[in-house]
């Protein structure tokens, strides 16, 4: 059974240096904007493989609905099945509990041998709260971190160097192209019968039609 994913287990088994990407996040659902950004990353740092992490029960979450597990789980593998580079991983959902990055990361760092060095993929607006962080100064010692911003919207060089100073964070900032995609406004638009063809992969638009997520106003009328 893996412990990560089944593509990626063995990364760095054979000795030689590799990067493994994480991406984390809720993903209810997941769009074009994270596998776009995942993709991004990973050329620009050279990364070996991308693995997503769906939250189990997100600490920043609790007062709001949040999707079943399993159906968030599946999108995901759905979303990612035809990148080489890209996998999927249950270890935050198998874990139960609260979901934690620091938790996941010192999984991750005690899965992989020393060679491979771990990325954390994540938004610029969360890692300006990196600091209110669970263990935010572990974090830091366990991987390197790719702050993702758009066009437009970037940190202060006063908040950049507030961040690296605070648990001497490793952190490399990467523009993304535009995607003005939030799975907030997805499944608003699902509920008012609305199309989010091209907005997600087609076999999670599928996914969602054929399960009802999102509460359409008719179950099932999700517009192809």
């Amino acid at each position: 059974m893996a412990v990560v994913c089944e593509r990626f287990d063995d990364l760095g088994q054979d000795g030689a240096p590799a990067r493994l990407g994480i991406m984390g996040g809720t993903f209810d659902p997941i769009h074009i904007g994270h596998l776009a950004t995942a993709e991004q990353a990973r050329e620009a740092y050279g990364l070996d493989a991308v693995v997503f992490v769906p939250a189990g029960k997100p600490v920043f979450k609790k007062d709001r609905a949040v999707t079943p597990a399993a159906d968030r789980l599946a999108m995901c593998r759905l979303a990612v099945a035809s990148n080489p580079a890209f996998c999927v991983s249950a270890m935050e959902i198998e874990r139960g509990g609260d979901t934690y990055t620091v938790d996941t990361l010192r999984e991750l760092r005690g899965h992989y041998p020393g060679n491979v060095e771990l990325y954390f993929i994540t938004g610029a607006d969360a890692v300006a709260h990196i600091v209110q962080w669970r263990e935010s100064a572990a974090i830091a010692d366990l991987a390197r971190l790719i702050a993702v911003t758009r066009p437009g919207y970037a940190l202060t060089a006063e908040r950049r160097r507030e961040i690296e100073e605070h648990g001497r964070f490793d952190v490399s900032y990467l523009e993304v192209t535009a995607l003005a995609v939030s799975s907030s406004d997805l499944r608003a638009r699902v509920r008012a019968g609305r199309s989010i063809r091209y907005l997600v992969m087609q076999r999670v638009l599928d996914y969602i039609a054929v399960h009802g997520l999102y509460a359409p106003e008719a179950a099932g009328e999700v517009r192809r």
